[in-house]
């Protein structure tokens, strides 16, 4: 079979001059081949897909809708690593980080992950702090990478120099030329790095029709950031925020004091204290989570829609399906899976370890 061009091929007489000219010049003109276009990997960092996960929740109205970004799909497999490609961006910029530089962070995980492995690519040594909550994968990421792991004593009240949250500052007061701190949790380009990055994919990739954000918190840069400039966009969209049994946020939030906070199993979320990059003006409501619940939420995510996500996905989730449930009109409800579950495969999808702390496995049928 012959395939033609619309015009009327059959109506040119291929003997005819203008027809001799134009073969003649197709004849001589070198062929160019479409050249491909290839990325590195750090900048595959953002624009992560919107998963439609509404099939989870159980509306009583309809036009309810439940999205969630799939921040796992980073290359750091983390929502972390936009915050840590801002704030080195612009410390290279202002001459804060100079080649030949350490740096240093504090960290429950994923933020030290994104850093061992973004400091790799642009050959800088890399020293983490975190504590022994932190899962195996996740420290044996980190050292993969190449960075230095510094694991801090537990039970280490925050006043002490040994909790991990203030181990950066030892080295920087040591040599504050030789060492940049990344201190994410009263940095200011945290939360800038959400405000321009994953609130804009948001609005777009909802059609700005968005109407409730969810996410924990644990520095306070995603709700902030992501926060600001959806209410900016349009100021009645709702910022839920979920926290941890045992997290102060709760309580701070309500009263605008708090009391000590007491132990949970979910990672990377919740405080002890206030950070300086949360903007708790932003917050409409605060959903407490347990951990079974958070668990729950992960295994039947993984069992009915394929999807691997870790712990503090699962609190989200949940009360992003909360807030859906209890809707009584139309709403775009929007959270974060915030990281991928191979990351916690020795936790929250181990059946002994969820056994040893009095939680069960749950077990969830594809419908």
């Amino acid at each position: 079979m012959t395939f033609v061009a619309e015009t009327n091929v059959s109506e040119c007489d291929a003997s005819s001059p203008p027809c001799k000219e134009a073969a003649a010049v197709a004849a001589e003109a070198p062929c160019v081949a479409p050249q491909p276009q290839y990325k590195r990997f750090s900048d595959l960092i953002g624009n992560t897909p919107m998963i439609d996960l509404t099939a989870l929740a159980s509306p009583k109205v309809s036009g309810v809708k439940v999205l969630a970004k799939a921040e796992f799909m980073n290359p750091g497999l983390s929502i972390k690593d936009r915050i840590i490609r801002n704030i080195i961006d612009q410390a290279e910029a202002s001459g804060q980080l100079k080649p030949g530089m350490t740096i240093v962070a504090a960290s429950s995980g994923n933020t030290g992950a994104a850093l061992a492995m973004i400091a790799a690519m642009r050959g800088y040594k890399a020293i983490v702090t975190t504590n022994q909550k932190c899962s195996a994968e996740k420290m044996n990421a980190i050292k993969a990478y190449g960075a230095e792991l510094i694991v801090t004593p537990a039970g280490v009240g925050i006043d002490s120099p040994d909790h991990y949250m203030n181990a950066p500052q030892v080295f920087t007061a040591a040599d504050p030329d030789k060492y940049f701190d990344i201190d994410q949790y009263d940095n200011m380009k945290n939360p800038e790095a959400y405000y321009k990055t994953l609130a804009p994919e948001i609005w777009e990739q909802t059609c700005g029709t968005v109407t409730h954000f969810v996410a924990g918190a644990s520095t306070g840069g995603t709700i902030s950031g992501t926060g600001r400039y959806l209410k900016e966009m349009n100021p009645a969209v709702q910022c839920v925020l979920p926290d941890p049994v045992g997290s102060i946020f709760k309580q701070f939030y309500e009263t605008g004091q708090y009391d000590k906070a007491k132990s949970y199993l979910i990672e990377g979320v919740g405080k002890d204290t206030i950070p300086g990059a949360l903007d708790i003006s932003l917050v409409d409501e605060v959903i407490v989570v347990t951990d079974q619940q958070a668990f729950d939420m992960c295994h039947r995510l993984c069992q009915t829609e394929g999807v691997l996500a870790g712990g503090s996905a699962g609190m989200n989730l949940h009360a992003a399906i909360e807030v859906a449930n209890r809707a009584t009109e139309p709403c775009t409800v929007v959270t974060v899976l915030c990281d991928s579950g191979v990351k916690y495969l020795s936790k929250v999808y181990n059946p002994e370890f969820l056994e040893n702390n009095g939680l069960t496995m749950s077990e969830h049928q594809s419908q």
